[in-house]
């Protein structure tokens, strides 16, 4: 955990560090961290918005090309989201199809279908700017049968304003001698402002659970 926490907060120390050893294989390593963070249910826990921010930081001062890094993020975050769709898509209708159980229930496949067939275009652009949530979200999409054609527009208007926004004030504020001085606070920051929405519906939850029927 400690190893994650270190690399959340001295995500521009650590990729500098990178850039200096392996030079150009930096943009397939960037590549990577965001397919799986927005591909594979199984790595939530890898970073988004602090590592945008960084490597539009490091963009700034001229580590790494903006032109090549923005459009490279943007093409991984929409090949993540999809395939994170593709992968529930496929799972969904194999073990959702039980009339009764604890989790993998019919009843539940097409309440998630009804909820985002109404709703699922803005939760999953919205879910972009959310850690963790982000991860779920198309592969809930997918289980609940989220028509495609819907699904990938509103993938690619989540993963451009995501990439465009952090990577973007990355570039332009990143240089200025304040965020440098303070880039751990401000990546801090960054990750409090992520995470705050859940929290929020959390104890949203937690007290609707404790009021009285």
């Amino acid at each position: 955990m400690s190893v994650f926490l270190d690399f959340f907060l001295h995500a521009e120390t650590h990729l500098r560090t990178f850039i200096e050893h392996y030079g150009v294989w930096i943009y397939a390593l960037l590549f990577v961290i965001v397919f799986c963070e927005t591909g594979l249910v199984v790595t939530p826990f890898l970073p988004g918005d602090s590592l945008l921010f960084a490597v539009g930081a490091l963009a700034a001062q001229g580590m790494m090309e903006v032109e090549i890094i923005g459009p490279l993020l943007f093409c991984a975050a929409i090949l993540g989201n999809t395939t994170n769709y593709a992968i529930g898509s496929w799972i969904g209708p194999k073990v959702f199809h039980f009339e009764s159980g604890w989790f993998f229930r019919k009843d539940y496949l097409m309440k998630a279908h009804a909820f985002y067939e109404k709703y699922g275009g803005r939760a999953v652009s919205l879910a972009q700017f959310m850690p963790i949530v982000r991860t779920f979200a198309p592969f809930v999409a997918g289980v609940g049968s989220m028509t495609y054609r819907k699904f990938i527009a509103f993938n690619v208007l989540g993963a451009a304003l995501w990439v465009g926004i952090f990577v973007g004030g990355g570039y332009f504020f990143g240089g200025l001698p304040f965020v440098q001085k303070n880039m751990k606070l401000v990546i801090l920051g960054i990750i409090i402002v992520s995470v705050l929405p859940i929290a929020v519906e959390f104890v949203k939850v937690r007290l609707e659970k404790r009021q009285p029927t």
